[in-house]
């Protein structure tokens, strides 16, 4: 099993992800039309998750093992 470290590294991966992801998507949703919120924070929550599933896969480079 993953490590508390690990976690907390991954967490900030994901909350770093989420705010990347909502940040862009607000941006182009403001270009097309009004922004549709719960699209925004669906598609920031949905890359988070994709963010954790990558960091358990593939390991992270800043935390020992």
């Amino acid at each position: 099993m993953k490590n508390k470290r690990f976690w907390i590294a991954a967490a900030h991966r994901a909350l770093w992800t989420f705010c990347e992801t909502f940040i862009a998507t607000i941006g182009t949703a403001a270009l097309i039309e009004d922004v549709a919120w719960n699209h925004v924070l669906s598609a920031s929550a949905l890359a988070s998750i994709i963010s954790v599933a990558k960091s358990i896969v593939t390991g992270l480079p800043e935390v020992e093992e």
